[in-house]
């Protein structure tokens, strides 16, 4: 079976020891075992200030963040442990940076197949949200980014849901969502949202008519994925307007939603981009926000 981004390997997760983190490890652990990736886990440390004054209160902070970064990562290889099931481990790296969050994390993922970090956490001496990170990520790393919410449980038999507007990022995320479906064993829901309502009479249409069209992207979109993943079950939808709340609603009774990230989409003029936030941040389940392929 062909996987997406080939090219590069291992899932690389961004750790703080958070609730959020711990979810992150746990999801990317079974996503490596499902796909046999190497996992490394990164806990980024950001130095201390320039202009902070040396003195007794700061200079222990160091050897404090050193002691801290063990015992994350320490942590993490617990949780990986924990959620690997009967399967072999998969190979483990763990890593302790030095260096801004953000800028670490986008470089990190220039290497790896799978960047996964968790919604909300507490980054360097806590004083960074993590969802600060994730917004980062979706929008700038390379590949697929994976943001994951801690404390919602799902059935292992919901679908996987993906964003389809005929972009470049939404045919990369198209791939890997059939990709998620067929290793999963699960049905594959593709939705497409034709915008904006408001223009209809202008363009002289009707719902009906945005209606085929919708169905006329989708079908061009799926067909040679379909090929591809015979064992996967599509249901198709076509909605009207506002992509993110279909998507986030369809994410309730998912284990996954799969966007793409900067794109353009068939009637609509809103950068895909601004829809892959809105669902990170309101989606309760997993969400992959998959970014074109550098040129």
């Amino acid at each position: 079976m062909a996987q997406v981004g080939t090219t590069k390997t291992g899932i690389v997760v961004g750790v703080d020891g958070s609730p959020e983190s711990d979810a992150a490890v746990a999801w990317a652990t079974r996503e490596a075992v499902m796909r046999g990736q190497p996992i490394t886990l990164l806990h980024v440390v950001t130095p201390l200030e320039a202009g902070w004054p040396p003195g007794p209160v700061t200079d222990g902070i160091p050897n404090w963040q050193a002691d801290e970064a063990k015992k994350v990562l320490a942590k993490a290889r617990d949780v990986v442990d924990a959620n690997r099931g009967d399967a072999a481990a998969p190979e483990v790296r763990a890593e302790a940076a030095y260096a801004p969050v953000v800028s670490t994390l986008i470089d990190a993922a220039q290497g790896s197949w799978m960047t996964v970090v968790g919604s909300v956490g507490l980054g360097a001496i806590g004083r960074l949200l993590l969802g600060s990170v994730s917004t980062s990520l979706i929008h700038h790393a390379q590949g697929a980014v994976a943001v994951i919410r801690a404390g919602r449980a799902h059935s292992d038999d919901a679908p996987v849901v993906v964003g389809i507007d005929g972009s470049p990022a939404s045919e990369q995320a198209t791939a890997l969502a059939f990709e998620e479906a067929s290793f999963r064993g699960v049905p594959l829901v593709a939705l497409h949202a034709w915008s904006d309502i408001k223009v209809m009479p202008l363009l002289n249409m009707d719902r009906r008519d945005y209606e085929v069209q919708g169905h006329e992207i989708l079908s061009e979109r799926l067909a040679g994925h379909q090929e591809r993943y015979p064992d996967v079950t599509v249901e198709r939808r076509v909605v009207c307007d506002h992509p993110a709340r279909w998507l986030v609603e369809a994410g309730e009774q998912a284990q996954l939603v799969v966007v793409g990230s900067r794109g353009r989409g068939g009637f609509t003029s809103q950068l895909l981009g601004s829809v892959s936030s809105a669902v990170v941040q309101a989606a309760r389940v997993p969400v992959i926000v998959v970014r074109p392929a550098a040129t």
